[in-house]
């Protein structure tokens, strides 16, 4: 071990995660436990109930970790990253013929008593090749050649795990686009997503005409903000936008002065005011941008072009591309819709389970949601519900802290790296587990819709468990393996 500086093979190791890891998967193994012991047999070792099933996995995975820990040399993760891309799409693509339908998702295989979902070693794979690629000396991300290639590189498997129907995997990979922040893309494409999921929200609980308003708000405050004439866009421009918002009541007000409908006034309709503004609007700051020759107005008005079609898509995205009960989930979640006792049953009976914890919870073994079954998939899917009503707020609380520590800790490594691929990988690492803990949570608790999605390290399953143990370790593999050398 050359230029080894004193330190041990075990000191060089992050303890810190390892320690973190256990935790969260010894909470996951006790509260699985509670969540089945008063249909299944007692003792939390009863290999035929799911608290037994999970310690086998458990151990299979601790024993996986200590492997690629201490035996796989780390940098075969580089090497043979394409290969183990290629195998994951292979084994994606095979899924969808050969795989057995599990609640209207074709993603998993089955051989005998285990199941076994690509679509979990699928985020390994995919941040292996991330790291290895956006690594590469001279690589940057902000010419097209390595931009198309890096999306790419996401966007196929997340394209096959769609046609699956395991819309809560797919969603995972839109976190990798906060690595790409780090790693040089703009912080423009990620005030766009934000801005479609609100456009797409405004469309559907209000109406295109105050998504429409929003966008060119926001269109012309971007462009306020380039200028640095915020003071001209507050005085000028935003009454104009409070104006155009006061139109539909104007209307409403003076039609019912006017009843008849064949009058000018009945025919007049509020988007015809912001059809005439709009197109007044974008032939002006077509003229300032071809005058200053700018850029960024003219992205400003290709934006907004693009985000009216969008928003005029909505109807069509929301009722003829989603399927049946996503469509009903996203009603409920956002107020469309009250079902308490059809697809919205499990929120509200996860709601009513983590709220009726408390701040201390009702204590090991003594939740009534839990105990009589009231949530179902709460082994899985809904773990975290089983921790509120037990634990209460402190349990809960602590079990977010621990994540929140597990992602910082790896952050910190990545951060500290020589290496840019351990750097990349660590930020794909921790990318994942957020997607993950942000999806799961909300989803309990009533922020998000139910797309079923597993709690890492603590909801009840060998793939998963398996798979973000493997993510971790490699990544403490990694990481490892530079500090021994500092």
């Amino acid at each position: 071990m050359n230029s080894y500086r004193g330190n041990s093979f075990l000191k060089s190791i992050d303890w810190s995660l390892v320690v973190t890891y256990l935790l969260l998967v010894m909470i996951g193994w006790v509260n699985i436990y509670a969540s089945v012991h008063s249909s299944e047999p007692a003792s939390i070792f009863d290999f035929s109930c799911r608290s037994g099933k999970q310690f086998v996995w458990i151990v299979s995975a601790i024993g996986m970790a200590g492997i690629i820990l201490f035996i796989i040399n780390p940098r075969v993760w580089d090497s043979l990253s394409i290969l183990f891309y290629a195998a994951t799409i292979l084994l994606l693509v095979a899924v969808i013929f050969f795989g057995v339908e599990v609640k209207g998702s074709r993603s998993w295989f089955e051989f005998g008593p285990v199941r076994f979902q690509p679509a979990e070693i699928s985020k390994i794979a995919t941040s292996l090749l991330l790291a290895t690629v956006m690594s590469q000396i001279g690589y940057r991300l902000t010419t097209a050649r390595n931009f198309i290639l890096t999306v790419l590189i996401i966007l196929v498997p997340m394209a096959i795990i769609v046609a699956q129907s395991e819309t809560g995997s797919a969603l995972v990979y839109v976190g990798f686009v906060f690595m790409l922040y780090r790693e040089g893309l703009s912080g423009w494409l990620l005030f766009i997503i934000g801005m479609a999921i609100l456009l797409f929200i405004l469309t559907l609980t209000a109406s295109p005409f105050v998504s429409m308003l929003a966008l060119a708000a926001v269109a012309t405050l971007c462009s306020a903000l380039e200028s640095g004439r915020i003071k001209k866009w507050a005085t000028s421009i935003l009454p104009v936008m409070v104006f155009l918002a006061l139109v539909p009541f104007i209307i409403r007000w003076t039609s019912a002065l006017f009843p008849d409908p064949d009058t000018v006034i009945g025919k007049v309709r509020p988007m015809y005011f912001f059809a005439v503004a709009a197109a007044a609007g974008i032939l002006f700051y077509a003229y300032k941008a071809y005058r200053d020759r700018s850029r960024f107005k003219l992205g400003v008005i290709a934006s907004f072009i693009i985000g009216t079609a969008f928003i005029m898509s909505v109807d069509f995205i929301f009722h003829d591309v989603l399927q049946d009960h996503q469509r009903k989930r996203i009603e409920v979640l956002l107020g469309l819709k009250d079902d308490p006792s059809g697809v919205g049953y499990n929120v509200n009976q996860s709601m009513i389970a983590i709220g009726s914890g408390g701040f201390s919870g009702k204590g090991f073994l003594h939740g009534t949601q839990t105990t009589y079954g009231f949530v179902p998939e709460q082994s899985t899917d809904f773990i975290f519900c089983t921790i509120g009503e037990e634990w209460g707020f402190v349990g809960a609380a602590s079990v977010i802290l621990l994540y929140v520590f597990l992602i910082w800790r790896i952050l910190h490594d990545a951060e500290r790296s020589r290496e840019a691929f351990t750097r990349i990988y660590g930020y794909c690492v921790a990318c994942c587990i957020f997607m993950h803990l942000f999806i799961n949570v909300g989803m309990t608790m009533g922020l998000v819709p139910v797309i079923g999605i597993p709690l890492p390290l603590l909801s009840y399953g060998g793939s998963s468990l398996w798979a973000f143990t493997a993510m971790i370790f490699i990544f403490i593999a990694l990481d490892r393996n530079e500090k021994r050398y500092l």
